[in-house]
């Protein structure tokens, strides 16, 4: 049976990403300790991205603590309800979160791998484009940022972005709140939310909550802009993928195979 080089290729990259996977979880190889900022500056880059190892992520695939942490500190409510979820960071299978890289012939153990998703802070993101208010635009450094004052729930942002990665509050989410964390707001019912890179972490020169909760150092944010930093060399090093990158949205969330 006659097979285009296309086919090839993906068919070839994910039999070499299911063996990598499989050697690290035999060998229990992970990243290195992630990268510290100075302490008490304000962190500053020109592009800011994250590097998501996805091996590191297989050889714990019951591990949340990331999740946790991110809607801990940004106030996500908890609703039973899946209609009315609400979720800035989430997994979802290998075939779902790249359904462009699917291949039925590459066994059961890639389709159920754990991938780590959020918004990619896109270099073009359809998002913004569409917002009437302006409530959501892209800072100079990359951040795609949301005013939840100046949203009026029109939910053209949701319609546009293609990973599923706004969440829309149909109620008032504060009761769902299992503790309410004073140093962030909450939100209101009637506006859409979603990740921030942490943005206030990064006024305080913090790093993004999820990336220091993580114990197994699979998350790697940096300044793509730096061609010295740590998330630079790891892109260098390493193969990675991009979530829909055939679609010209400029993801800068990059997963490491």
């Amino acid at each position: 049976m006659a097979i285009d080089r296309r086919s090839f290729l993906a068919a070839g990259g994910l039999a070499g990403l299911a063996l990598a996977i499989r050697r690290a979880v035999a060998e229990g190889r992970l990243t290195a300790e992630p990268w510290a900022p100075p302490e008490g500056q304000a962190l500053t880059g020109t592009r800011w991205g994250m590097a998501i190892d996805l091996e590191a992520c297989a050889a714990h695939p019951g591990c949340t603590a990331c999740i946790e942490a991110c809607h801990r500190v940004h106030n996500v409510p908890r609703f039973d309800d899946p209609k009315r979820e609400i979720k800035w960071t989430w997994k979802e299978t290998f075939e779902h979160a790249f359904p462009a890289q699917e291949n039925p012939w590459a066994g059961e153990e890639r389709a159920e791998l754990p991938v780590l998703v959020m918004c990619n802070h896109c270099e073009n993101p359809p998002c913004t484009r569409v917002c009437p208010t302006r409530a959501t635009w892209k800072r100079e450094d990359g951040v795609v940022m949301m005013d939840w004052h100046r949203c009026i729930g029109c939910r053209y942002c949701v319609a546009a972005c293609p990973y599923g990665s706004r969440s829309f509050n149909w109620v008032d989410p504060r009761p769902a709140i299992p503790e309410i964390d004073p140093s962030f707001p909450t939100r209101t019912k009637g506006v859409v939310e979603k990740c921030n890179l942490c943005e206030e972490r990064l006024a305080e020169g913090k790093l993004p909550a999820c990336v220091t909760a993580c114990p197994y150092g699979a998350l790697t944010f940096g300044d793509l802009g730096d061609p010295e930093s740590r998330i630079r060399r790891l892109l260098a090093e390493r193969p990675s993928l991009r979530r829909k990158s055939f679609l010209g949205t400029g993801p800068q969330v990059f997963y490491l195979v």
